[in-house]
């Protein structure tokens, strides 16, 4: 049974909405801007992409809440758009690691007032998913995915069991993470692998010499997924999840979990590696991941293969990143294009390199996520 990605729903650093992610890629900006607080000194700018204030104050008090029920609310009618009926079994599996950070913080900070009963309800991670259920009558299963930065990966993998086993008719799928503060910034600075302080097309250049790691970002993403009739952007294939078992921030160096997810995913999809023709690399620019992912390339792929990144332009948007990214690739099937950054040093010789026509085949998107997860998805053409 083939999955389709019928809807894409977006929030990002570069605006409320799936057309501002598409644009803002295009231009090969980056969405990280100079941000007040995030360095020490007298002049603390940093760079980060932040969503930006928005959305409808009904779904939410926080962007959190907003964020994530814009994002689902534009992949449903944009899959209804394009054919989507939903079944009587829908789902909804909210991907996230951190959550509402804004709103927690505000409740272990603010000492002086009480917080009421509603307020405390808005911190839960059941609350904002309860209100989109209750908005479009889903009674599906509903709950959270959480595997660090490979949680949208691990969502498309679990979400297409579902509708596998028969658990489900159809899966909305969102990842959310606005979790970029100063104060969690800092700890990734401290780890060697967050770059504040430089242009993010600079600083971070995953597979080019001189890169320093990633620049940070937040989004919600959000995509209906189906094996019914529509007219989807892209078909999942097939996808595998492992776990390094090995360390809390570092790759295991041999890569056996690493390779094994990366062979169990094409097998799984009914695949040969020779119709994979690109990688959407987790690439956040750190020197483990560039090699990590180069050796998968070399190794696992044809020398056609070409490797790419978007977390220059969206940045590193940790939870939500691998759902950025799958948009990216689902939209690129439909528009012809893929909007990739453009490279500003000395490069692996696979990568892509600025807006390039899509060709033909399979693309791969690889999440390695602190603490060991790895998730690959093997994802095609809609036909």
């Amino acid at each position: 049974m083939m999955t389709g990605i019928h809807g894409v729903g977006a929030v990002t650093g570069y605006g409320w909405g799936r057309e501002q992610l598409w644009d803002g890629l295009l231009t090969g900006r980056s969405a990280c801007t100079p941000s007040p607080g995030y360095r020490p000194g007298p002049d603390d700018a940093g760079y980060a992409a932040h969503v930006p204030d928005g959305g409808d104050p009904a779904d939410g008090p926080s962007r959190f809440a907003r964020a994530m029920r814009a994002a689902a609310r534009e992949a449903i009618e944009d899959a209804k758009a394009n054919g989507w009926v939903p079944g009587l079994r829908v789902g909804l599996l909210h991907a996230t690691v951190l959550g509402e950070v804004d709103l927690w913080r505000d409740f272990y900070t603010v000492r002086d007032r009480r917080v009421s009963t509603r307020d405390y309800l808005a911190l839960m991670p059941s609350t904002p998913m309860s209100l989109l259920m209750q908005e479009y009558g889903f009674r599906g299963p509903a709950m959270a995915v959480s595997a660090m930065c490979a949680s949208g990966n691990a969502g498309v993998i679990t979400a297409k069991a579902w509708i596998d086993a028969g658990v489900v008719d159809d899966v909305i799928l969102i990842a959310t993470d606005l979790s970029c503060t100063p104060e969690t910034l800092e700890h990734f600075v401290g780890l060697g692998v967050a770059v504040t302080d430089t242009a993010p097309l600079l600083a971070s250049r995953p597979f080019q010499a001189g890169s320093r790691g990633f620049v940070m970002g937040e989004a919600s993403v959000a995509f209906v997924l189906s094996a019914g009739d529509g007219r989807p952007y892209a078909r999942v294939h097939g996808g595998a999840m492992t776990h390094d078992a090995y360390h809390v921030t570092s790759i295991e160096p041999g890569l056996d979990s690493v390779r094994r997810c990366f062979t169990d995913a094409i097998a799984g999809a009914g695949a040969d590696a020779g119709e994979v023709r690109y990688l959407n690399a987790h690439g956040p620019g750190t020197r483990q991941c560039d090699a990590a992912e180069s050796a998968m390339l070399a190794s696992l792929f044809p020398p056609a293969a070409r490797v790419f990144s978007v977390k220059p332009l969206t940045g590193h948007c940790q939870g939500a990143a691998s759902a950025v990214e799958i948009a990216v690739s689902a939209l690129a099937y439909r528009r012809g294009v893929i909007p990739a950054p453009p490279a500003v040093a000395e490069a692996h010789p696979q990568l892509l390199a600025g807006v390039q026509p899509i060709e033909p085949g399979l693309t791969v998107k690889s999440s390695l996520g602190m603490g060991g997860h790895n998730a690959v998805i093997v994802i095609g053409p809609p036909d």
